[in-house]
């Protein structure tokens, strides 16, 4: 006779196969919470692929944060599949201290890439915290995890998210310093401080999110970074004509002053010298006029050689300082330019009473220095006849 099965032994059947029912169930919502993460992170690989307006090391190093992203997430998956299943403590150890390493290392190598003419050393603070996170295996000074498989925080268990912190406000400083508009860095904030806080609100719920996190605010900064190349004159990296058009159509009353800037001479640089002579002295005056300029102070190349601040909100005494500091920064260089501008106290001259009054004070400097070139020299510069700016596109039909 078939020995009868014991109803105890039933039970155990039952909750093996209820427990192996569970964690595939588990598994399945893990990857649909990973499958947005999984979208975004190929769209920002296509649009790698596609891009013109990022260079080669630029585009690998993106690629690399790509692959970071993505090899953290399946970390990240191991990790909370193991708290699941209750085994491993070990191996689970370690999956955490790689997790609490790599959002601080992230942010410094986002730092160190995207933001540029920043050193090394910025990767030193996530380094000696990834030390200090592996070290915690062994010592529980970060974290620990018990015998029962509960994750507990040492006694430096809010270093992690203390750095990541640090490194947001650095990121956020390096912005602004940049002049960057304000629209990202409030993104930026917002995703930071988010970041800091649902962890403490959701407990590890929220780590089933944090990659999806990290790859969104990664691939909105490039997105922006992109936008604002569109924008931008390739050469001179001063805001080009098409932003000056929408600059000044946008809030006109707001506008108290514009500068007009021509460069002295660049023809003849170009016809003595080569344009790579042309375009260096470019490049150096822009430099001039960017160090010049304060928030609230745009610098636009509208032409070859010509370049307009547009001025809001700014007093007349701001506007004379500012002229002067343009004049103190281009005499320290080999060349010069013409300046002239117009102010208005209450906003009400139209855009183009100002840029005609700016252009005609340039204009008469332009012709007083060409004046004495020819009295020195007994020549006449190529340029001397410029002729005028329109202030709005021509419109066809």
């Amino acid at each position: 006779m078939p020995k009868p099965i014991k109803t105890n032994d039933v039970r155990c059947a039952n909750c093996g196969s209820n427990d192996r029912r569970k964690e595939e169930t588990t598994d399945v919502e893990r990857l649909l919470q990973n499958w947005g993460l999984i979208l975004i992170l190929s769209a920002f690989a296509i649009s790698l692929k596609t891009t013109v307006f990022q260079g080669k090391k630029t585009i690998r190093h993106l690629y690399a944060m790509i692959a970071i992203i993505f090899l953290l997430s399946i970390v990240v998956f191991a990790e909370f599949r193991l708290a699941d299943a209750g085994r491993m403590k070990e191996l689970r150890s370690v999956l955490t201290a790689v997790r609490y390493s790599a959002t601080p290392l992230i942010l410094a190598y986002v730092i160190y890439v995207l933001i540029g003419n920043v050193h090394w050393f910025v990767f030193l603070p996530a380094a000696i915290l990834a030390v200090l996170d592996f070290v915690s295996i062994f010592t529980g000074i970060v974290f620990r995890i018990d015998g029962d498989g509960t994750f507990r925080r040492g006694p430096l268990g809010l270093l992690p998210f203390i750095m990541v912190g640090l490194y947001c406000v650095f990121l956020v400083f390096l912005l602004l310093k940049r002049k960057t508009e304000l629209a990202p860095i409030v993104f930026l904030v917002f995703a930071c401080g988010s970041g800091l806080i649902l962890p403490f609100v959701f407990k590890s719920d929220y780590s089933q999110i944090f990659c999806t996190t990290l790859a969104v605010v990664l691939f909105v900064y490039y997105v922006f970074s992109i936008l604002q190349l569109t924008k931008k004159d390739s050469l001179t990296g001063l805001l080009n004509r098409q932003a000056y058009y929408a600059e000044i159509e946008r809030d006109p009353e707001s506008i108290s002053a514009l500068i007009s800037i021509d460069m002295n001479g660049l023809k003849t640089i170009n016809d003595t010298d080569g344009h790579a002579a042309g375009d260096k002295a470019l490049v150096t005056l822009a430099r001039c006029f960017m160090r010049a300029n304060q928030r609230w102070q745009s610098v636009y190349r509208i032409g070859g050689d010509e370049f307009v601040i547009v001025c809001r909100r700014t007093s007349h005494n701001e506007v004379i300082k500012l002229v002067e500091r343009i004049r103190k920064c281009v005499a320290e260089t080999k060349y010069s330019c013409s300046v002239g501008y117009s102010y208005t106290a209450d906003g009400t001259k139209p855009i183009e009473t100002l840029l005609k009054e700016s252009d005609e004070m340039m204009y008469a400097e332009k012709a007083r220095f060409y004046k004495l070139l020819k009295k020195a020299d007994g020549e006449n510069a190529a340029d001397s006849n410029p002729s005028p700016r329109v202030p709005f596109p021509e419109k066809k039909g």
